[in-house]
């Protein structure tokens, strides 16, 4: 595995390629993306493409993605923009392309932006929660988060989104008239370190979850766009926001293993299926879905 830096003017982006470039087996560099993840979540998915190049970075300010342009937004559009910088420095044509999260929205941006830089794009369960039919109540549900986050800290802010994103269903008044999560009921501190910067669980990020693609762009691209959903968030909110994605390109999800994190081993704490996870990808990219 080689680790490069790519300088450009809003970052310098550190990304890491496994295997030759060009590559060996004639088929397009394999470029896995996520947000707020960054290349370290992805090991073990990598690890399942033994005979792909494949290539991971971090997005700017996450991970060992330094930011030069002052800021502390994560917008898709900003970051589409360094995802096709590093493409063009693999120097290897178009890549095809597994975006999970935050990551998936960015990749939908840069299919808007640069039609020619993905064959195909298999986006995992993006969040973009303003695009469900509860969409108001998504917004207000995401700002009880952050305002957890700003009055108590980082361990109530995670409990009120893992309270968020393993509601079932729609976001009713019964989801609002909950009392507040308790960090340690989910293992998680109760006290306050005083950080207020967490991607997750600021304001940070709602750039990412307030996007809304542009389908007319997207559909109108050479890409092949995938929607994919684990098959373990069925009516979770990350499943609802991978529905409303399909249907707003018109299609149907494809289903993977697992959760949100199925490609992961159990290096993050709740491990998914990486094996099944790399085997259905692989599936997936091949057309087989």
């Amino acid at each position: 595995m080689k680790t490069l830096t790519l300088e450009t003017a809003g970052a310098d982006l550190v990304y890491d390629v496994r295997g030759p470039l060009p590559t060996s087996d004639g088929r397009p560099p394999l470029l896995i993306i996520g947000q707020p993840m960054s290349a370290s979540g992805f090991a073990a998915l990598a690890a399942r493409f033994p005979e792909r190049t494949v290539v991971t970075y971090d997005p700017r300010g996450l991970g060992r993605s330094v930011r030069k342009d002052g800021r502390t937004d994560h917008a898709p559009r900003t970051q589409a923009d360094d995802v096709h910088a590093v493409i063009a420095a693999l120097g290897a044509g178009p890549v095809e392309m597994f975006a999970s999260s935050g990551g998936a929205v960015t990749a939908l941006s840069v299919v808007e932006k640069y039609p020619s830089d993905v064959t195909t794009l298999v986006a995992h369960e993006p969040p973009l929660i303003t695009l469900t039919p509860d969409g108001p109540a998504a917004v207000r549900a995401r700002a009880r988060v952050r305002e957890a986050y700003e009055k108590r800290g980082w361990g109530a802010g995670m409990a009120a989104f893992v309270a968020m994103t393993s509601w079932v269903g729609e976001f009713t008044d019964a989801y609002f008239a909950q009392p507040a999560a308790d960090p340690a009921a989910f293992g998680m501190p109760t006290e306050d370190d005083g950080s207020r910067d967490d991607p997750l669980l600021s304001d940070r990020s709602w750039a990412v979850s307030g996007y809304r693609p542009d389908a007319d762009a997207i559909t109108a691209a050479p890409t092949r766009v995938v929607i994919a959903v684990g098959e373990e968030s069925e009516n979770l909110l990350t499943a609802r926001t991978s529905a409303a994605a399909a249907e707003l390109l018109g299609q149907k999800v494809v289903v993977f293993p697992s959760h949100h994190g199925g490609f992961c081993g159990g290096e993050f704490g709740q491990p998914g299926k990486p094996d099944e996870f790399g085997l259905r990808l692989r599936q997936v990219l091949d057309g087989a879905a």
